[in-house]
């Protein structure tokens, strides 16, 4: 088990807030990660982003995502997060309501999905805080110290609010305040929730991390990700714009599975299967015509990238790099073309992953394919 590090501060001095466009290029990232069924919480994030981004730092607000696609949420405009992109930050805020004590089963879902980035020790080192929004009241500290369990065993560095803001705190009604972490009375009467107190003790908390952050990130920068990635909703985007939709997975045709994987590297091959039959079958240039081969590959690359998805729990943001296609090609002796053809797996995979999209190739004529298919891809690819 990792040691629980706690940082407390009492006195927080702000620096003039820079311009936006300065911070866009600040080295030091603070995530702000929340989820919000009411819109409290979301308020109380916008708080804490702003503390941070008062010290000079910058704030990225982020949402996890509903369990099931009727939750209904009390935010639209802001992305959701995934689990493989928190190492990229140099500090998390972590902000839910308050659920018998614990935090929202939204929030549960998303961090029990952090087993890989645990065991790879990513997140050892960077600050946490968490902030809370509680309908009575009841619970809240022990639903932020739910979170802080998470966190110790992450290996994060805890940073708490200890009795920052007490000072001008309005005291003639009931607040939030916590030494562990700001929340929100959000059912309690005689103000507007969450009260200004209340977010002036989120933007304390904001700012205390923010300062932890920028102090440490020297120190675990580099170890983590080597460079942002695309989230899933970003290729998500690419996939619309190119109108590109992945099939369900095939099913094998034998004793053998539809991927395997080895470390981090996930092998697959497919044919051109369609809607349970073969796409445009035969020889190359005999039995069908260079646009039906084609066809035939760009199928048999979305059956690849289907499987993939799959491998990846459906978070293609997971994919690090294609280290590799293989195109087999049912063709006649002669045929020169096979390039022409492969390159439509090829730009399929660039469309949607970019840089990591490029992967060495190998392109080859076969006498035969396996029942009748015009075309065999074998593709390896890195994950997280």
């Amino acid at each position: 088990m990792k040691q629980l590090f706690l940082i407390c501060f009492t006195c927080i001095c702000f620096h003039t807030p820079k311009a936006q466009s300065d911070m866009s290029n600040n080295p030091t990232r603070v995530l702000v990660l929340f989820h919000s069924e009411s819109g409290g919480t979301y308020k109380m994030a916008k708080a804490i982003a702003a503390g941070i981004e008062k010290q000079g730092a910058t704030a990225v607000l982020k949402q996890v995502p509903p369990i099931s696609k009727t939750e209904k949420t009390a935010v639209t405009a802001v992305p959701y997060a995934t689990i493989s992109e928190l190492p990229q930050y140099d500090g998390i805020a972590f902000g839910s309501a308050v659920h018998f004590g614990n935090m929202t089963a939204a929030m549960r879902q998303f961090l029990d999905g952090s087993v890989d980035i645990w065991t790879q020790h990513l997140l050892e080192g960077v600050p946490a805080t968490v902030f809370m929004s509680a309908g009575s009241g009841a619970g809240r500290e022990a639903a932020i110290l739910s979170f802080w369990s998470t966190l110790a065993v992450h290996g994060m560095v805890i940073v708490p609010t200890g009795i920052m803001g007490a000072a001008t705190l309005n005291k003639n009604i009931a607040q939030g305040n916590t030494v562990f972490g700001a929340t929100s009375l959000a059912g309690m009467p005689g103000a507007e929730r969450p009260s200004e107190s209340e977010l002036q003790q989120a933007t304390l908390q904001g700012a205390a991390l923010a300062k932890v952050a920028m102090a440490l990130s020297s120190s675990h920068k580099g170890k983590n990700m080597e460079a942002p990635k695309a989230t899933t909703d970003e290729i998500e985007v690419r996939m619309n714009k190119a109108g590109i939709l992945l099939p369900e997975v095939p099913a094998p045709a034998g004793n053998y599975k539809p991927y395997t994987k080895t470390g981090n590297l996930v092998y697959i091959n497919q044919v051109a299967l369609k809607d349970g039959k073969i796409l445009h079958p035969g020889i190359i240039e005999k039995d069908i015509d260079i646009a039906a081969a084609r066809a035939a590959t760009r199928q048999t690359m979305l059956n690849v990238l289907a499987v993939l998805k799959t491998a990846c729990n459906g978070d293609l943001s997971r994919v690090k790099q294609c280290v590799q296609l293989t195109g087999f090609f049912n063709t006649q002796p002669g045929f020169k073309d096979h390039a022409l053809l492969m390159n439509e797996a090829s730009d399929l995979t660039v469309t949607i992953f970019g840089d990591k999209g490029k992967h060495a190739r190998a392109t080859v004529g076969a006498s035969s394919i396996p029942v009748n298919a015009a075309v065999e891809i074998q593709a390896i690819f890195e994950v997280e």
